[in-house]
C-alpha cells in the first residue's frame, strides 16, 4: 500500500445502526444496496454483533446466519467482519471458552472472513487462544484499542498495551476506538504515536465517534500521524452519535492530497438508498452536532445513549435520565474504571436505573453486576471500590457467586445437557445464548425476502411501491417522453 492510501472500513451495517437505530436495520434493506456496497472498494464491511444477533431474533424473526450468508454471498468481493467480545458474548454473560470458539467457528462458516476481538479491561494477553483459534480457520485478526478518559488510560498505557497486543495476538491489524466521542484533536496528536510506538509495523485504523462534533477533524488528525484505516458510515447513518461520514472523510482526504481507496459514485448510492430507507422507515437522520463539553465528563459510547433512552422510554423513565446518567459515572469510578462500552456500558445501565428507581444503590443488582464485581469478567483496570464489593457479596445471590467458577464444558457436553443431540452448530449457539421463545420465532419464520425497494433508483422504488398496493389497478409513470403502464391481471402486476 503506498503511504498516502487510506482504506475504509464500513460501519453502515453494524455500528451506524446500533448508535442512531436501536439496530434496527432488517436484512431486505440490507440486501437491496449490497451489490452496490461490494462496488466501493471497502476493505471490510463489519456485519455481526452480539446486538445485531439479538435484533434479528427478537424483531425482525430472521436467522442472522442468513444474515450473514446472503449479505456476503452479495458482497463477494468485500470481506464481511464480526465481532466477539471477550470473556461475555450473546446477552452479555460469561460463558465458556468452547462456547466462544463456536461463535468464531459458526460466523466463519456462515462466510465472514475477518474478525474483530474485544477485550476492553486492558487483559489481552487472554485472548491468545482465541486469536490462534480465529487463525487457524483463516480469519482476519483486528484488535480494537478502546479509548477512555480516565486516571488510568493514559498515553503510557496504551503504549503499554497496544504492544501487549501486537506481541501476544499478532493482529492483521489493530485501531483505536473511540467508541464514547471523547476525542479532541489535541489529544489525537499524543494518543496516535503513543499506540503507533507500541504497535511497530501493525497497521493502524481509526474509530471514532461525532458525540461533540469533533470525530471528522480527529481522523484527519490521526490519517495525518500514520493511521491508514478509518471506520465511516454514509449518511443518514454517519453523524450525530455514530462516527463520520465517508462522504466527508473521502471528500477532505483527497483535498488533503491522500488517496482515499473508495467509489466516490457508489458510496453516494448507498448513502441515497439509506437515506430513502430512513425516511421510508421513519428513522432518525445522522447530523452534525454542536460541541458539548459535557460529554467528557459523561463518556457514554453512542449506542449507549441511544439504547437506554429506548430502555428508559419503555419504562416511563425517561424524565430521570440525567440520574441515571449520573449515576453511571459514580459507578465507573466504583469499578475500576471500565470503558463505558458493551457489556460493562449495558451492565452500568441497567443497574444506575435499577439505583435510581429503587432508591438504595445497590440494594438490588442483578447476576452481571455482581459477576463484574466479583471479577469474572477478568481484572478491572484499577481496584473496584471496597464499599460497593462489601454491599454485592452481602446479597443473597452475591454469596452464590463468591467462590464460584465459570465450568468450561465441551459443546459436546452442552450439546447433550440441552437435550437436542441433531440440532446444528449454529442452532446450538443460539440456544445457548438467546432466549429459546425467541430462537424458535426467528429460526422457524422461513427464509428472508430480498424485496425491499432500491433506494438508490428511486423510479424503481417507486414502481415497486406502487405496484404492493391493493387497491391500484394499474400503475402510470411518465418522465421525459418515457410513458410505462403496469396493470394487475389477476391480482398481480402484469
Amino acid at each position: 500500500m503506498n503511504d498516502n492510501e487510506v482504506r475504509f472500513v464500513d460501519q453502515t451495517l453494524r455500528d451506524g445502526p446500533q448508535s442512531l437505530w436501536a439496530m434496527r436495520m432488517s436484512t431486505p434493506m440490507m440486501l437491496a444496496i449490497a451489490p452496490v456496497m461490494d462496488e466501493v472498494g471497502y476493505e471490510s464491511v463489519s456485519l455481526i454483533s452480539g446486538g445485531m444477533v439479538s435484533t434479528c431474533l427478537y424483531y425482525f424473526r430472521e436467522n442472522p446466519f442468513e444474515r450473514a450468508r446472503l449479505v456476503t454471498k452479495a458482497m463477494p468481493n468485500t470481506p464481511t467482519s464480526f465481532g466477539i467480545r471477550y470473556p461475555a458474548i450473546g446477552q452479555f454473560n460469561v460463558v465458556p471458552e468452547s462456547v466462544r470458539e463456536l461463535w468464531i467457528r459458526c460466523w466463519a462458516g456462515a462466510g465472514a472472513r475477518s474478525t474483530g476481538l474485544n477485550e476492553f479491561l486492558g487483559n489481552y494477553k487472554e485472548m491468545s487462544g482465541l486469536a490462534e483459534f480465529s487463525r487457524r480457520l483463516g480469519l482476519k485478526l483486528g484488535i480494537p484499542l478502546v479509548f477512555a478518559i480516565t486516571p488510568v488510560h493514559t498515553d503510557e498505557w496504551y503504549t503499554r498495551k497496544a504492544a501487549e497486543i501486537a506481541q501476544s495476538l499478532k493482529p492483521d491489524n489493530i485501531w483505536i476506538k473511540d467508541s464514547m466521542g471523547l476525542l479532541t484533536p489535541e489529544r489525537t496528536r499524543t494518543l496516535v504515536p503513543a499506540v503507533l510506538k507500541g504497535i511497530g509495523s501493525i497497521p493502524l485504523g481509526f474509530h471514532s465517534h461525532c458525540n461533540t462534533g469533533l470525530a471528522p477533524l480527529c481522523y484527519l488528525e490521526a490519517v495525518r500521524l500514520g493511521a491508514r484505516a478509518v471506520h465511516t458510515c454514509v449518511p443518514p447513518l454517519a453523524n450525530g452519535i455514530s462516527v463520520a461520514s465517508a462522504l466527508n472523510m473521502e471528500r477532505n482526504l483527497s483535498l488533503l492530497g491522500y488517496k482515499p481507496m473508495v467509489n466516490r459514485k457508489a458510496l453516494e448510492a448507498v448513502s441515497a438508498h439509506f437515506m430513502y430507507a430512513a425516511k421510508r422507515e421513519g428513522k432518525p437522520i445522522g447530523a452534525p452536532v454542536e460541541y458539548d463539553v459535557s460529554q467528557a465528563g459523561r463518556g457514554m459510547a453512542g449506542g449507549v445513549i441511544s439504547n437506554l433512552k429506548y430502555y428508559l422510554e419503555q419504562r416511563g423513565l425517561q424524565d430521570r435520565w440525567e440520574e441515571v446518567v449520573d449515576d453511571i459515572q459514580v459507578m465507573c469510578k466504583e469499578w475500576g474504571y471500565p470503558p463505558n462500552v458493551t457489556p460493562y456500558s449495558q451492565i452500568m445501565s441497567v443497574q444506575a436505573v435499577l439505583n435510581v428507581s429503587v432508591g438504595e444503590r445497590y440494594a438490588v443488582a442483578p447476576d452481571e453486576t455482581i459477576r463484574y464485581l466479583l471479577g469474572h469478567f477478568g481484572k478491572p483496570p484499577a481496584p473496584i471500590d471496597q464499599n460497593v464489593l462489601d454491599k454485592i457479596s452481602s446479597l443473597p445471590q452475591g454469596k452464590r457467586y463468591l467462590n464460584w467458577e465459570q465450568p468450561q464444558p465441551s459443546i459436546e457436553d452442552l450439546r447433550k445437557e440441552m437435550g437436542k443431540p441433531g440440532i446444528s452448530d449454529e442452532e446450538l449457539m443460539l440456544r445457548l445464548l438467546y432466549p429459546g421463545q425467541h430462537v424458535d420465532a426467528g429460526l422457524s419464520a422461513g427464509s428472508i425476502k430480498d424485496n425491499y425497494p432500491r433506494g438508490d433508483k428511486p423510479l424503481l422504488a417507486l414502481i415497486t411501491e406502487m405496484a404492493r398496493k391493493k387497491d391500484a389497478s394499474f400503475i402510470n409513470v411518465e418522465k421525459n417522453g418515457l410513458s410505462l403502464t403496469l396493470r394487475k391481471l389477476c391480482g398481480k402486476a402484469g
